[in-house]
């Protein structure tokens, strides 16, 4: 059973689904009749609201419509649930969707979600983004909320501070004897190889310019994974920054060493979300803020 009106419906599941094919999939009908209600609403508004490519996208006015849109969805599963029990299953088989940042996905983040899964039967729909630009899925209206370093919240939205991740340096023994001998500076920073997750992730560099003011060009290795990142470090790959909880056992057992014991970097996290009264998005937030306390730092 669905509450919002068919054109709303397929609107969105053309941006979730990214084709009008899939989403004509999930609603049951045919492409055509996607097609005919996304016109129709377009038509209504009076503005163009998906960039038909592949995937499919949304234009400005589609943003601002589908801030609008997926509060409501959760709004309608929850009020199926209320008045229809028997359906309350099938109502919370829309995924929630989330932004999060790599290192909280592979440390405290999911623990979150199984929990939630297990007691309630929600599904999620998560989306990966470095933790400075998590919010800009919120945004864009393609989340219901994101795990963010900036602490500003959007227009319409709530905010809630969930701790700090730490952050350490790290490299294999013989990789520090090698190249910071003499300690952290310009010098060593700018002949030791590094490990950059994306070209996104500004971690790194934010932690050089605190030690030294240099502008430096030290030679990079771009990888894309929090947790190859410690092994990386370990195969003297180059050093890195590590999350402490995705170090911790590197660390014990001598596979890396901290580079300074006396220095590291704390990035805070918050929980961003629709500002919406949703039973939904409560519980989210209280376990995405229990999870938080076993990995982050107060």
């Amino acid at each position: 059973m669905d509450l919002l009106h068919p054109q709303l419906a397929a609107f969105a599941a053309v941006l979730e689904e990214g084709s009008f094919e899939n989403a004509a999939r999930r609603l049951s009908v045919t492409p055509s009749a996607i097609s005919q209600r996304l016109k129709a609403l377009e038509d209504r508004l009076g503005q163009v609201l998906v960039v038909r490519q592949s995937p499919c996208r949304p234009t400005s006015a589609g943003e601002r419509l589908l801030r609008r849109v997926r509060p409501m969805q959760t709004l309608e599963a929850e009020a199926i649930a209320d008045f229809l029990p028997e359906e309350a299953k099938s109502a919370h088989a829309r995924p929630i969707t989330i932004a999060v940042n790599d290192d909280s996905l592979h440390t405290w983040f999911l623990p979150a979600l199984a929990a939630l899964h297990d007691s309630h039967g929600y599904l999620f729909d998560v989306r990966v983004d470095d933790q400075d630009y998590t919010l800009e899925h919120l945004r864009q209206g393609t989340v219901l909320g994101v795990i963010s370093a900036d602490r500003s919240p959007l227009q319409g939205c709530n905010v809630l501070p969930l701790g700090s991740m730490r952050y350490h340096a790290i490299a294999s023994p013989a990789f520090v004897k090698r190249y910071f001998a003499d300690g952290l500076n310009a010098a060593s920073f700018g002949r030791a190889p590094l490990l950059v997750f994306s070209r996104k992730d500004e971690l790194q560099w934010r932690f050089i310019r605190r030690v030294t003011r240099a502008k430096l060009s030290p030679p990079i290795h771009y990888l894309p994974t929090s947790t190859g990142f410690v092994d990386a470090a370990a195969l003297g790959l180059g050093w890195c920054l590590a999350a402490d909880v995705l170090a911790e056992s590197a660390l014990k057992d001598g596979r890396v060493a901290l580079v300074d014991p006396d220095r590291w970097f704390d990035v805070p996290l918050y929980w961003h979300y629709v500002a919406v009264r949703s039973g939904t998005l409560q519980l989210l937030g209280e376990a995405l803020r229990k999870a938080a306390r076993s990995a982050l730092h107060g």
